[in-house]
Order: C-alpha cells, then structure tokens, then sequence
C-alpha cells in the first residue's frame, strides 16, 4: 500500500500524523465541558474569553507551516520564505508549550527536526535543533522542575528530535543518491541513443561502400565488356548483347542511387540523442525545441553538442535555483545552433569553472564558439555554434583564437 510513496512522503505524512495527535490531548487539557453549566447550556458569552486562543493559533499555525514546507522536499528548491516559515514552525511549537505549560511543543520541535535537514546545512540544523529544545526550559521549571531535571528533560527530546534529525538526514542523501542516478541514467539512455545512431550510419556507410566497391566496379565492368560484345557481334546476337549492356547500365544507376540514400540517411538524429536528457529533471521543467530534422553526419561533433547539453542541465540544477530551462536547437545554414536560457537568480558576471572551460575547449576543438551573457536577477543565457562539417585549417599557421566570450548582460549565478 505504501510503495508508492517515496522517503519524503512517508515524513511528511508521518509528521502531519504526529501534528494530529498531539491536538488529542491538547483538546483535553482544554474540554469545552468546562464552558457549559451545570444544565449543560452556556449562560453567556464570556466563555469567549476563557478559550485558550493563543495555544489553538499556534497549534494550527505549526500545522500550515509544516503542511507548506514539507511539500515536495527533495523535489522543489526552497526560497527565503521557506526558511521564514521553518521559523514560524519553530516559533509556534515553542509557543505551544509556553501557552499551555507542557512539553508538547518539544513533541512538535520533533517534527520539526524531520525538515531542518532539507531546509538547513548540517552544522545549522543541528544547532537550530538543539537551541528550540533548551528554548522550552523555563516551562519545565514553571513545573516545578529543578533546573538539571529541566535540562534534562529538554536533552531528552532534544535526543529524540536528532534520532528523527538523523532519520530524516538518511532519506535526504537517498534522496540525492536517486537523483544522481536518474542523472547518470538519463545521459545514459542519451549515450546509448547516440551510439546507436552512430553505429547505425556507420553500418549504412559500410554498406554503401561495400556495394559502391563491389557492384559497382563490377557492373561497370560488364557494362564495358558488353560494349565492346556489341560492337563485335552482328545480328540476333548483336540485339541480345545490346538488350544485355542496357539492363547492366539501368543496374548500374540502380546500384548508384541506392548507394547515395544509404549516405544521405545515414545522419545522426540530434533530437533522439537530446531528448532523453531532459526526462525527469526535479526541481526543474526543462522546454526543448529541437529543430525537426536536425542531423549531423560526425558522431564526433554530435557528442560534443550532447556533452554541453548534459553540462547545461546539470549547472542549472546545482547552481541557477531556476524553476524553467528552455533550450533551442537549429541549423543556420552550414552550423548547428543551440540557445539555452533559465529563470534562475542570475549574477553579476560568470565563474569559468570546469563546466564552462570543457565547454569552450570542446567547442574550439571542433571550429565552435560559445556566448554568454548575464545580469543578476534575469537568467542565464549560453549560445553554441558548431560548424555541421569540418572547418578548414588556417593557412598562415596562426593559432586559432579563443572564441568563447562572456558578455555581462545575463546569467545565472555561480554557473560552472
């Protein structure tokens, strides 16, 4: 029944299932049988005054902050006002205590721990953790608790709230190690696409050539030989051999045109390569406009435009915190195109990391360019140009210029 649901459900719902049971006994410390009369009528309206408004409010406001922030964990990016409602959370389980002078607001923080591990580093989330739980101390003294039992009995919850801290942690880190593995997957199942359009143009072409050099050279062959039979044959011979050199000519171009569809076909589909890479992405809806048909015929140069589209989704996930990727792929003239840009928080000017340079340097190797441009709170925008076909080599021996630039109008932030 529950396999469906995945780690962070199970704790969300498990959460809102302790949230729940905690308003039991809430409800019965305060029984409204003690605002009804001895004749089971209300005499007037001051019982208004006597409802503990202060415990319900923060009890359903830890409710709706958990509800908000418990959503999609792992599968979202969380913004500054998810961490203003991780400290109303924090906030309304402590004033549950206070108002009703238990400890069942360190049973709330409890549940709070479940989502400190998305929500917070590590180092941060153990102190948030352990801080709310000393916060709750002088209601235990206001129990007439000696001050060590009081701190005592804080470290008590503040050692189950971190076997939930710890709980919680796991599922996260399994949570990664899924996405890194539909990561992988996914380039993958591109990698296999590829491999298989290439290894399907490469069998084209061997058959090609194989038909090219075999039936071609032959029927050629016979073609000539006929010729020459006609001219030294006379008669009924002479028709037969002549009706022979046609049907080797027709054969002859048959061979030839099927020849030239096995190389026409057998171009790599850029689109079935691509596509797969953008399946799945959490946290991000990727928006792929892939002209159709956009082939190549060197895998080598379809590789390099798969390997920078696989460096393009990952550095919008890790570092752009957008919500939208939009990528474009065309042919202009004799160079493919691909335009990408994202929603993300952009920044004043590009880091050149590892994922920027191997993108350059794959480019150059092969005559391409690579822009980008960016401004802070606007997006990330990159566009490739690689030649469809070699690039001829430079004939005074220069060295060929870096053509990847950066033009500080748009990006996303810390992008490398």
């Amino acid at each position: 029944m529950l396999n469906h649901l995945n780690h962070s459900r199970l704790l969300r719902y498990a959460g809102l299932f302790t949230w729940v049971v905690v308003g039991v006994p809430l409800l019965y410390l305060y029984s409204w049988s003690w605002l009804l009369d001895s004749d089971g009528l209300l005499e007037d309206a001051s019982w208004l005054g006597r409802v503990p408004w202060g415990a319900i409010c923060a009890y359903l406001l830890f409710g709706a902050s958990y509800a908000w922030l418990s959503r999609g964990l792992g599968q979202r990016r969380t913004g500054g006002f998810d961490q203003f409602a991780l400290l109303v959370l924090t906030a309304s389980a402590v004033a549950v205590s206070y108002f009703t002078e238990t400890g069942l607001g360190s049973i709330l923080l409890m549940v709070t721990a479940s989502v400190l591990p998305w929500m917070l580093p590590l180092s941060v989330g153990i102190a948030w953790l352990l801080l709310s739980q000393l916060i709750i101390v002088p209601v235990y003294i206001r129990l007439d608790l000696p001050i060590f039992e009081a701190v005592m009995q804080s470290v008590l919850y503040a050692g189950f709230s971190g076997f939930v801290f710890v709980t919680s942690l796991v599922a996260r880190q399994q949570s990664l190690a899924r996405e890194e593995q539909r990561r992988l997957n996914s380039e993958l199942r591109a990698t296999r696409a590829l491999l298989a359009e290439s290894a399907r143009v490469n069998e084209r072409t061997r058959i090609s050539r194989e038909l090219h050099d075999l039936l071609g050279h032959h029927l050629t062959a016979l073609s000539l030989n006929l010729e020459v039979a006609g001219h030294l044959s006379e008669g009924r011979v002479k028709e037969h051999v002549h009706q022979a050199h046609t049907l080797a000519r027709l054969l002859l171009t048959d061979v030839r045109e099927a020849v030239s569809q096995l190389r026409e076909g057998g171009a790599i589909d850029l689109a079935a390569a691509l596509r797969p890479l953008a399946e799945n992405v959490p946290a991000l809806r990727i928006h792929m406009d892939i002209e159709t048909p956009l082939t190549l015929d060197d895998p080598e140069r379809a590789q390099v435009l798969l390997r920078c589209t696989q460096e393009i989704i990952t550095n919008t996930v890790r570092h752009a915190g957008a919500g939208n990727l939009w990528v474009k792929a065309f042919r202009d003239g004799g160079t493919i195109v691909m335009e990408a840009r994202d929603d993300g928080r952009g920044a004043d000017s590009p880091v050149s990391g590892n994922g920027l340079r191997g993108m350059r340097e794959r480019l150059l190797q092969y005559g391409g360019e690579l822009q980008i441009e960016t401004r802070p709170q606007a997006g990330f925008a990159l566009r490739l140009t690689l030649p469809a076909t070699v690039v001829p080599a430079t004939t005074s021996g220069a060295p060929v210029p870096d053509t990847a630039r950066v033009v500080p109008q748009r990006s996303s932030g810390g992008v490398t």
